[in-house]
């Protein structure tokens, strides 16, 4: 089974879509990531008609990969709905989740994110932010230590 089975399968133990409470929905859209070390981290979009508990699927598992380990470099993501990525938007993970994996480590760049399952397509985070502003920050942070 290769990695991407395995991430994909991790993920899929996550979905069952449906309300927590009749104000809190969870479990629509689910997230594995593997992290530097090779351990598996899953999470599950969960949303409140609050407004302040919105976390994506992708947040959740990479704060679970810190949270359980300290760990804050990730290889590889799956991001899905009821299917594994086809190639479309659905397995995209939107700007706040590519915002907080690239401020969790800059070498998070280079994480892979699955685009199409069956072809084993995948993007680089780094190309879906090609101008991060946070580059800059990361830089003058070396020059302090």
């Amino acid at each position: 089974m290769d990695i991407w089975t395995r991430l994909y399968e991790k993920a899929r133990e996550q979905y069952r879509p449906g309300e927590v409470t009749p104000f809190i929905y969870a479990h629509h859209v689910v997230c594995a990531i593997e992290a530097e070390n090779g351990e598996i981290y899953t999470g599950f979009c969960i949303e409140a008609l609050c407004g302040v508990m919105e976390l994506c699927a992708e947040r959740v598992a990479a704060l679970n990969m810190y949270v359980n380990s300290g760990q804050t470099k990730a290889k590889r993501l799956i991001v899905f709905r009821d299917k594994a990525p086809d190639g479309g938007v659905s397995g995209m993970p939107c700007g706040a989740c590519r915002e907080f994996l690239l401020q969790l480590s800059e070498e998070n760049e280079n994480l892979e994110i699955m685009v199409d399952y069956e072809k084993r397509e995948t993007v680089l985070l780094k190309d879906l932010m090609p101008n991060w502003w946070g580059r800059q920050r990361y830089a003058e942070a070396r020059q302090n230590d």
